[in-house]
């Protein structure tokens, strides 16, 4: 697939890399019904140790650091369960990291479940400034609902035990939530318990995944439909049991937005409004979801192995290996290959219609596999859902909008919601 000249991958490159590692694989100790990850074990062989030896973390940290042409240098670690590797292993990512810095500032960002945080791991993720991304989908009857451990149980108390650590020692974090198909149905409770709990920085994510047309078309050993189908057109049916209705995320969303913009502006940061206000304003999204386009978020493997996208770590889509080819060829192969720039080109017709265009940019490609009312394949899964969402918070985003343009914060919105909007213009 060809490239824009607006889109070469030189340019591109110049705008920083992002690379999620995975540095113990998909192993974990929760078996989350929704976990998209732990099928990628049929991407090893038998007897794999999934641990990321210091032969490749060497690499990947000396490639990352030497490739990222940005003042601030962002290292995400996942999982699978990062936390199982142990202190120990993250000390020695420290330690690579250290003589390379140089003038940047290295950051490090550590997602959990939470359930294996103790005070001696807060105590070390204090100390070295990590920002810890935790796992939880709300109260208990709803978390428990699909985050269960391997012999059935539910998650929660764990989770909250971990919650609660960081919040002991001031470590930052946030909050990652995700909303399935029962979750939808409870915006405010969910939301609401987040607020009690203290939680300030929260980020939803809709859970979307398909199951193979049939038998033949599912990759050996992989239980969920991969990015080679999309140009088989399924309906909704074949979404799996704990998928989000498209409708019913839109609905999710506004019902928290609604209350947001009347009480919590400026005191609760939800990254999903956060990034339609962006968007509004007309900066770039610094979400790949929203994003124009994507290929610029890379992932590797626990064995150097690196994929396209963390979306796309399936066999079609692996780069190469860190040990043998730099961070900026791997790059420069996925964007030359039409990796990500087809997000744009790729649109529909109906997208490129529709008034929420510039916020939801039509979705992740992974997810773009309903048909249009023209009948046109490539229209993302939640297309009902973002639409309903983004047209109807259009009103506020341009009052805060409006706001910010005259110097005045946003959370003035939260007066303005309760009458007419006035504001003195400089």
């Amino acid at each position: 697939m060809k490239h824009t000249e607006k889109s070469k991958p030189s340019e591109a490159l110049a705008q920083g890399i992002h690379v999620v590692a995975k540095p113990i694989g998909p192993v974990c100790n929760l078996a989350c019904d929704y976990c998209f990850y732990l099928e990628k074990k049929a991407l090893f062989g038998p007897g794999e140790q999934y641990r990321m030896s210091d032969e490749v973390l060497r690499a990947f940290i000396t490639n990352y650091i030497t490739a990222q042409p940005t003042p601030v240098v962002e290292f995400v670690w996942q999982g699978g369960e990062p936390t199982l590797l142990g202190i120990d292993f993250f000390k020695r990512v420290i330690a690579f990291q250290r003589p390379l810095a140089g003038a940047k500032k290295i950051r490090n960002v550590l997602q959990t479940n939470g359930t294996l945080l103790t005070d001696e791991w807060c105590l070390f993720l204090k100390k070295h400034d990590f920002m810890v991304g935790i796992s939880l989908d709300g109260p208990q009857a709803i978390h428990d609902r699909y985050r269960r451990d391997r012999k059935g149980n539910g998650s929660f108390e764990k989770a909250m035990q971990g919650l609660r650590l960081l919040q002991k020692h001031q470590v930052a974090y946030n909050v990652m939530a995700s909303v399935a198909h029962d979750t939808a149905k409870h915006p405010l409770e969910v939301y609401r318990f987040f607020k009690a709990e203290g939680i300030e920085f929260i980020q939803f994510a809709p859970i979307v995944e398909r199951l193979p047309a049939d038998a033949l078309s599912a990759q050996p050993g992989f239980r969920f439909a991969g990015p080679a189908a999309l140009s088989k057109a399924e309906d909704q049916s074949r979404t799996t049991p704990w998928t989000v209705v498209a409708e019913e995320y839109g609905d999710f969303l506004i019902a928290i937005y609604e209350e947001w913009v009347r009480n919590d502006v400026g005191n609760v940061f939800v990254m999903n409004f956060e990034w339609a206000l962006n968007a509004w304003i007309g900066n770039p999204s610094p979400v790949c979801t929203h994003a124009s386009q994507c290929g610029r978020s890379l992932v590797v493997e626990h064995n150097g192995d690196v994929y396209a996208c963390d979306h796309c770590v399936y066999p079609e889509y692996r780069l190469g290996n860190i040990l043998t080819e730099p961070l900026p060829v791997l790059t420069q192969s996925a964007l030359g290959s039409g990796f990500g720039i087809s997000k744009e080109t790729a649109l529909p017709r109906w997208c490129l219609e529709c008034d929420a265009l510039a916020a939801c940019r039509g979705g992740c490609p992974k997810q773009r596999f309903k048909t249009t009312c023209y009948g046109e394949p490539g229209l993302h899964y939640l297309c009902e859902g973002y639409k309903r969402f983004f047209l109807h918070i259009r009103k506020y985003l341009q009052a805060m909008t409006q706001l910010l343009a005259n110097g005045l914060p946003a959370s003035h919105i939260m007066e303005a919601v309760k009458g007419p909007l006035v504001i003195k213009m400089k």
